[in-house]
């Protein structure tokens, strides 16, 4: 790729991803009605590592979890070159009076969190929703959609590109800024 530039790895990384659990455990203490849902494709890794976490740190048997996909909820779904490959919903689960926490590795324009926003219409109607990102690339948002939990803020101008990688893919967790998207 060339030119890339590390902004958090290692043991930084695993300590951003436990101190999000810990926020997340000071409010919704033992995720009696609450319940973690991934947005799909990469808020599903997030989620899972959040959700794994989460369990060992409270010693609680099971916190719902669920993986949504917002593909066709999408503004722009239609205006691609190619049509679109839809990623699987797992929700077993309805969220209708519950607490839900979406998960997102990148917040950037809003647009994703919208989509999802609508999808989960379709699984009830919940008491609140709050956002949860990895990374909040806080300029150029187009819509006033903020998250209530961020790993790390990046000032990224609109060419450049962050990206989180995981161990379970990229062989290493690490979030990197590329100068433009590729």
């Amino acid at each position: 790729m060339g030119k890339e530039r590390t902004i958090l790895e290692g043991k930084q990384f695993k300590l951003t991803i436990d101190r999000l659990c810990h926020q997340l455990i000071e409010i919704h203490d033992d995720f009696h009605n609450s319940c973690i849902i991934g947005i799909q494709p990469k808020g599903t890794f997030l989620a899972q590592r959040l959700h794994k976490r989460l369990l060992e740190l409270t010693g609680l048997e099971t916190i719902e979890m669920g993986l949504l996909d917002v593909t066709f909820y999408r503004d722009d779904f239609r205006t691609r070159e190619k049509p679109l490959a839809a990623n699987k919903t797992i929700m077993d689960f309805l969220v209708e009076n519950k607490k839900v926490i979406l998960i997102d590795d990148v917040l950037y324009s809003g647009r994703t969190v919208r989509a999802a926003l609508t999808a989960l219409e379709h699984y009830g109607r919940a008491d609140k929703i709050e956002l949860l990102s990895m990374v909040d690339r806080h300029y150029n948002r187009h819509l006033p959609i903020t998250s209530d939990y961020t790993g790390i803020k990046v000032d990224a101008l609109d060419e450049e590109y962050v990206s989180v990688e995981w161990m379970e893919v990229q062989g290493k967790d690490k979030i990197l800024l590329f100068p433009k998207k590729f």
